[in-house]
């Protein structure tokens, strides 16, 4: 992180009481707003503002949740990628549903977004592999995520096979490796406000319709 980036966030700081959510109507856009926010997280120069909470639950109620990267959103979800033999593709495989968190704290933000997942196709799976860096690319063919890894050579010695294989070549995308789309039923948004009392504008997608209501904080 620049020194800019640093002072710019510091100023940041605490700005977020100053600010309100706009009115709850049934014309707002969701997606809209949350590009809104995104890109002003980006400016205020925060620090991975496309860091993410990913929530899954497994088929008996168990939840797990970890921290991830969002790599795009457009109008149909939010988009990301990962091992699809890890334990939160599994856990996708058998229950669809899961929820995204972002939070902005130096703004005092949230978004809090709920929906159903489906892979992503093979196409567009590739097309982002190719743009990640190489050792990146190595990486994915190399590790088998989540599983018991019995010394950390072992995991090494996969990186060393791998750089030899593809060594100057272009490297395939991994069978095994690709991304996910949430698309979203429900999608709040959090705005810090002094003494507690904060805005919450909810989005909820009834019959391809978002309907807009205001919550208690």
């Amino acid at each position: 992180m620049s020194l800019k980036s640093i002072l710019r966030c510091l100023l940041t700081l605490g700005r977020g009481v100053s600010r309100s959510l706009p009115a709850a109507t049934a014309d707002r856009e969701p997606i809209e707003l949350f590009q809104q926010w995104f890109e002003e997280a980006r400016e205020a120069g925060l620090l991975l503002p496309e860091a993410m909470a990913v929530a899954t639950c497994t088929t008996d109620g168990y939840p797990s949740v970890r921290m991830m990267l969002l790599k795009a959103v457009n109008t149909h979800g939010f988009e990301f990628y990962t091992n699809y033999n890890s334990r939160k593709a599994i856990e996708l495989a058998e229950n669809s549903r899961a929820a995204l968190v972002f939070h902005w704290a130096a703004l005092q933000r949230q978004v809090r977004i709920e929906g159903s997942v489906s892979r992503l196709t093979p196409d567009e799976s590739f097309a982002y592999f190719q743009t990640r860096p190489r050792g990146s690319r190595i990486g994915a063919w190399a590790s088998k995520q989540s599983q018991v890894l019995e010394h950390q050579d072992q995991l090494q010695d996969q990186v060393r096979r791998m750089q030899q294989q593809f060594q100057g070549q272009d490297m395939p995308l991994p069978p095994h490796w690709g991304g996910f789309q949430l698309t979203p039923q429900r999608i709040e948004f959090w705005q810090g406000q002094t003494n507690r009392l904060h805005d919450r504008l909810c989005f909820d997608r009834e019959d391809n319709q978002w309907r807009c209501t205001r919550l208690h904080p």
